[in-house]
């Protein structure tokens, strides 16, 4: 149950934030910020809300999926991509989470690998 509730916090992180910045012309930056503090702002007040393995990692897995959210709508028109981007990043995430901790950059980087294998096998899609 509780990976599928880190799933799903990615899908609807990356989701919210892509809506965000591009139908609410709120920006990138304030979406991504905006989605982060609310999540890390509701475990923080509520700690208890929910057992301390997603209490720790959903707050992280949110802030890491609304990178993918900062995409220009000018570039990835698709909300599918979006939400499979988040997904994808779920996964790595759960697959890697732990060999990464301490390392800067790591969900920064985990986002852009996530929606670049997404757009690849979009264009590998379109050329077969």
């Amino acid at each position: 149950m509780d990976i599928a509730i880190i799933l799903i916090a990615g899908i609807i992180s990356a989701l919210v934030t892509f809506y965000l910045n591009n139908q609410l012309q709120l920006g990138g930056v304030m979406a991504s910020a905006g989605i982060s503090v609310l999540a890390g702002g509701l475990f923080f007040i509520f700690p208890d809300i929910l057992n301390n393995y997603l209490t720790t990692n959903i707050p992280v897995v949110v802030m890491g999926a609304s990178f993918i959210g900062m995409a220009a709508s000018r570039i990835i028109r698709q909300f599918w991509i979006i939400g499979l981007s988040g997904f994808i990043f779920s996964v790595i995430f759960l697959l890697t989470g732990s060999y990464f901790e301490g390392f800067g950059g790591s969900l920064g980087t985990t986002a852009a690998i996530s929606l670049g294998a997404v757009c690849a096998l979009k264009q590998i899609k379109k050329s077969l």
